[in-house]
């Protein structure tokens, strides 16, 4: 059994957590004695905090939208509330859900409750664009990968600071292009010196009501724990929003039903918590009870998701770089590898037709120097990849090897502003073109490598100043013919040698991704199994097979969403 403090039962946990301070009233001095209005006490008390928002509904309670200080970085914004005290913890915490799963009103619960905000202060404090979401009610999805700063509060009512890390939507209206950039942004995060270098907890978020995770959510939350390594398992729970207080029995069913990998307690459950999202409702007479209950249930929530945060290990993200690391190599790898397994192919194809060609017409050829054959030779070009989607501050190109001449990471190179800041760099030198070439002799272009063929008639001449050129003393020797079957050999086994690089690749991410099970990878197995069987390499052949069949099975439900066939059960948010 996990012992991970994930794992503690609701009962240990509350019994742990000290008492929460009590309501914050202030006495006025009257003819009567009497209690003033709650208002006025949280204003009172609220002060400094007010001050730095706007006012959004006056009523009870009275809401603010906080202007935090805020920094653009690409697709990435940071909002910060408060200065860093470096004396103090810092935890971090990483949200996954779809749209509608409530996650902006969870973020706003944890920024009250981090503040201390008490039902009896009859206030209110939205750190997210809802204010901006009620303004221009056509714009769904939140744009960029949101982090929310909190600092100040710490001892107030958590011995810590907050750093929330929110991802928007995955596989929205704007498409699988634009999951790639989340995933890319949120590698930078990690990478970058002054990013976030650890996790303390990944909050699946999902609905009470939901009783089978949709295609949808399927896919967001792989499509997330794939970036990870194995070690973040352990801190991944379930936050379940618009919860009544009552154990959600179908929700945690559906996430064991989608054998997602999260923390377990000593019932075997995922590790969960309950918030309700209408903490900011307004108050009426016949309001005022119910709301109160689900303040308490939010606030059982936030006690035993805080306390356990308090306790868990952060999980550094070396591993995760890693993995990140690892998977842009591979798709970069992959692709470079089926462009040069096309060239060594179209390459044996004019090989054939010249050897079929000498077979049949080579006494003509030597009886006559200007006779000729047709062949289809092989050539590259530069093709314009301009066009498409446009994203601001992102520098979307190929990198190319000019000495290769290949394509060493197309398509998804964004983030790089030079070839020598790409993924597939390591130590100043090309990890992906066939010499692995220093990053000096790289470009980073909108154009890339295409490989092409065009109709050539040849003399025996030609054929042997292509084939025989550079030969030793020794190959000079052997007939036109030779020389032609040696090539083929060397084009097979550099074949081998390609295919056998990506499959090491594929194995590396096997070992050491949380979730080996991503759509990104599936998409190349096809062809590494289709090609591993030309070569006869059944050992391999039934390794990949067996993780497509895993894949298969695991990706049945994102493979449908990505092609838009997407099943909505009933409970699913649209």
């Amino acid at each position: 059994m996990d012992s991970s403090p994930l794992s503690k039962t609701h009962g240990e946990i509350h019994q742990q957590r000290p008492a929460s301070p009590a309501p914050r009233y202030v006495s006025i001095k009257s003819d009567r004695s009497i209690t003033p209005p709650i208002s006025f006490n949280s204003e009172r008390t609220y002060e400094d905090i007010i001050s730095k928002s706007s006012l959004i509904s006056p009523g009870s309670p009275a809401v603010y939208l906080l202007r935090p200080k805020e920094k653009k970085f690409g697709t990435l914004t940071r909002k910060t509330v408060g200065e860093k005290n470096l004396n103090k913890k810092n935890k971090t915490i990483l949200l996954v859900g779809e749209t509608g799963a409530g996650k902006s009103t969870l973020i706003n619960n944890l920024f009250n409750y981090t503040m201390g905000v008490k039902f009896e202060d009859n206030i209110w404090f939205e750190i997210t664009e809802e204010e901006e979401k009620r303004r221009c009610q056509t714009e769904s999805q939140t744009s960029d990968v949101m982090v929310y700063e909190i600092f100040g509060f710490e001892d107030k009512t958590l011995p810590f600071s907050l750093t929330i890390i929110d991802t928007p939507g995955y596989r929205d209206t704007r498409g699988i292009e634009h999951d790639d950039i989340v995933s890319q942004t949120l590698f930078d995060l990690f990478r970058s010196e002054d990013g976030v270098h650890e996790i303390d907890a990944v909050g699946l978020v999902m609905k009470a009501s939901v009783s089978q995770l949709s295609d949808r959510q399927k896919y967001i939350f792989d499509s997330v724990t794939s970036l990870f390594g194995k070690d973040i398992e352990k801190n991944t729970v379930a936050l379940i929003t618009h919860s009544n207080g009552i154990t959600p029995k179908n929700a945690l069913k559906a996430l064991e039903a989608a054998n997602m990998k999260c923390a377990k307690n000593e019932e075997n459950q995922p590790v969960h918590f309950l918030f309700d999202n209408c903490l900011d409702e307004q108050r009426t007479e016949e309001t005022k009870v119910a709301l109160g209950n689900a303040w308490k249930i939010t606030e059982t929530g936030m006690n035993r998701f805080t306390d356990v945060l308090e306790k868990s290990k952060p999980q550094q993200l070396i591993t995760t770089v890693e993995v990140m690391n690892a998977r842009i190599r591979i798709s970069a790898c992959i692709q470079n590898l089926q462009d040069r397994i096309q060239l060594t192919e179209l390459k044996q194809n004019e090989i054939q037709q010249t050897q079929e060609a000498l077979k049949k017409h080579e006494q003509e050829m030597k009886r006559n120097e200007e006779f000729t054959v047709e062949v289809d030779e092989v050539y590259k070009e530069k093709e314009d990849i301009r066009g498409g989607r446009r994203w601001l501050f992102f520098y979307k190109a190929a990198v190319t090897c000019n000495i290769c001449e290949e394509n060493c990471h197309y398509p998804g190179c964004t983030m790089a502003w030079s070839p020598r800041n790409c993924e597939v760099m390591k130590r100043g030198r090309c990890t992906i073109c066939t010499n692995k070439c220093p990053a000096k002799d790289h470009v980073k272009e909108k154009w890339r490598y295409v490989n092409k063929t065009r109709k050539v008639k040849k003399t025996l001449e030609d054929v042997k100043q292509k084939y025989e050129k550079n030969k030793t003393e020794r190959e000079q020797k052997k007939s036109l013919l030779e020389n032609l079957q040696t090539e083929m050999e060397k084009l097979k086994t550099e074949k081998i040698q390609l295919l056998t690089e990506a499959y090491h690749h594929v194995e590396q991410l096997e070992r050491i991704a949380l979730n080996d099970n991503s759509l990104s990878t599936h998409v190349h197995l096809d062809f590494l199994i289709e090609k591993m069987k030309e070569i006869g390499d059944t050992e391999k052949v039934k390794k990949l097979e067996e993780m497509k069949e895993r894949m298969d099975e695991k990706n049945k439900a994102g493979l449908r969403y990505m092609f838009g066939k997407l099943t909505v059960g009933k409970d699913a948010v649209m």
